[in-house]
């Protein structure tokens, strides 16, 4: 079912702890730090910096490329910080994180593509945090899988990457993107490593069908991907696309049902899932459906 209403439903609509918000940004403001939850405007950010959690944003907050739903900055990026990764290592210690996610813009000016600096910063938040869980969320590394080893040979927990919309919506939506490289990417991070936890997830509300999104949940379950999220898209300012449908809640259950029926491990399905939301509680179920 769709909502046609142009103005944000009421269950879009979240109240917000700004107490638990300040407290948390100043942490990452002494670590001279960025988080993808403040840049791309995410409607969680009060509730998961009340926990707290955060999704660490790596090699700037300039990105080489222009989706056209996403409101991080689009340019010419800075040169990287070589202390970054114990910048990193450090915020998740003094934040007591146990699950740190870690993802980045897009590098493509880098001859590779930020994947060394991935590796940097998962070992050092693993020598800093050796009993936490350690996720990171990259780019396609332009379908290189030498970039690819690099970050995986870093021994991530979970390698996330979002396909972010269906096949049709790509060249409109993500032109320097393809669907078909996503999911290589996802299929040749679970042949480098057998063990990786695979992750990914899209958003609905630009436009597509029931049956491009049925398509797209076969696909990733086609490239094993073992988590995915689908969550609903909301415009984060006037620069962005605009939202073309609202899809009820219910019909997130119906997805999330779906999904698992075509076998898909675990699902985070809602209007406010975000690719990051509950993350250490999918990675804990996905790991208890293993066993």
């Amino acid at each position: 079912m769709i909502h046609q209403q142009k103005r944000l439903p009421s269950w879009l609509r979240k109240n917000k702890d700004l107490s638990a918000l300040r407290e948390t940004k100043k942490s990452l403001r002494k670590a001279s730090l960025a988080t993808v939850c403040e840049e791309a405007r995410c409607p969680n950010i009060c509730e998961c910096f009340a926990k707290p959690t955060a999704t660490f944003l790596i090699l700037g907050d300039v990105c080489t490329r222009s989706c056209r739903f996403c409101s991080v900055k689009k340019g010419v990026p800075s040169q990287i910080n070589s202390d970054e990764p114990s910048f990193v290592a450090q915020a998740a210690l003094d934040l007591r994180l146990d699950h740190v996610v870690i993802t980045s813009v897009s590098r493509d000016d880098l001859p590779d593509g930020g994947a060394g600096q991935f590796a940097d910063t998962v070992k050092a938040v693993r020598a800093k945090l050796p009993q936490s869980t350690i996720e990171v969320l990259t780019p396609d590394f332009g379908g290189n899988e030498d970039h690819l080893r690099t970050v995986l040979d870093a021994r991530p927990d979970v390698f996330n990457h979002n396909v972010e919309t269906t096949s049709r919506l790509h060249s409109t939506l993500r032109p320097e993107a393809s669907l078909f490289r996503s999911l290589e990417i996802l299929r040749k991070a679970k042949n480098v490593s057998e063990k990786i936890i695979t992750k990914s997830g899209f958003m609905v509300g630009l436009g597509e069908s029931e049956t491009e999104i049925h398509e797209l949940l076969s696909a990733l379950e086609h490239a094993r991907c073992d988590i995915v999220t689908i969550g609903q898209y909301m415009q984060p300012t006037k620069q962005q696309v605009a939202v073309v449908t609202y899809w009820m809640p219910e019909q997130f259950d119906l997805w999330a049902n779906l999904a698992k029926t075509l076998g898909i491990r675990y699902v985070v399905s809602g209007p406010l899932v975000r690719s990051s939301y509950h993350a250490k509680e999918a990675l804990e179920e996905t790991r208890t459906y293993e066993q």
